[in-house]
């Protein structure tokens, strides 16, 4: 079975006054269906930079890759198709209410009224926000929050779901619930998972494979298991300690959201 996301030497060049900067320097990888793969790296590795990329937010400047065997210069549109994507700061309107955001949502895949609406109940019920159908979205928990991002996300019932830094500023209650909703979503629907995250107790609960990155590039990549054995020497080390032993440098601190370049 061929993979659901892969890429080829993918890249991105920024222009600036000063000079060329090469955010990604050529990203290879591939990610499996049903997988939940956590894509981690320090700040400025190319990781949000990646991530657009691969949801045609932005466009490579090198390289190749596909999305749902979708090509991501010659089918954008395939592309959005296959992915939903919740970006780290979310979208939602506070002014208008849950269900009025869902069913925009649905409207704006071309779903017609009727069918928007019953996505809508149908999200609610999955993503355990039926209660707060009615209320306004700048009303809503951190929590709550995020698990109507992710409902937006879900409306046109994507192959693959992309989710920058999903939990960052949750309280452990929240977190606990998105993690139990990610794993759902894998094991229930099947969906493939694309993960970045600065908290690597997250990625070490929740990531099938880990893929590491630094300064543009793939640095290691396998299992949480396989990769403590190799780099820090046991499978009962931290991920803490393997990330610092392949990348020689920490996390953002896990209080601040991360700048990604």
């Amino acid at each position: 079975m061929p993979p659901v996301i892969s890429t080829a030497g993918l890249a991105r060049t920024f222009r600036t006054k000063t000079g060329p900067v090469e955010a990604v320097r050529g990203i290879d990888l591939t990610v499996r269906e049903g997988e939940i793969l956590g894509f981690l790296g320090p700040n400025g590795a190319g990781k949000t930079t990646t991530l657009r990329m691969l949801t045609t937010l932005l466009k490579p400047t090198g390289g190749t890759a596909t999305v749902a065997g979708c090509d991501l210069a010659a089918d954008p549109v395939g592309v959005r198709r296959a992915c939903g994507y919740v970006a780290q700061s979310g979208g939602v309107d506070g002014q208008i209410s849950v269900r009025e955001e869902l069913v925009t949502q649905g409207r704006m895949y071309r779903l017609p009224k009727a069918e928007a609406r019953a996505r809508a109940e149908e999200l609610a019920h999955e993503l355990d926000l039926t209660d707060l159908l009615d209320r306004k979205t700048g009303a809503l928990s951190g929590g709550q929050r995020r698990r109507l991002d992710i409902a937006m996300a879900l409306t046109h019932r994507p192959k693959v779901l992309f989710l920058d830094e999903p939990t960052t500023g949750l309280d452990p209650g929240s977190r606990a619930d998105l993690w139990a909703l990610v794993r759902r979503l894998r094991d229930e629907r099947g969906t493939t998972v694309f993960l970045t995250t600065h908290y690597l107790d997250e990625a070490d609960a929740l990531a099938d494979r880990l893929v590491i990155v630094d300064e543009g590039v793939v640095v290691a990549e396998g299992t949480p298991s396989a990769l403590k054995l190799e780099h820090a020497g046991s499978i009962d080390a931290t991920l803490q300690d393997t990330f610092l032993a392949i990348t020689g440098r920490g996390p953002a601190p896990a209080d601040i959201t991360p700048v990604a370049v």
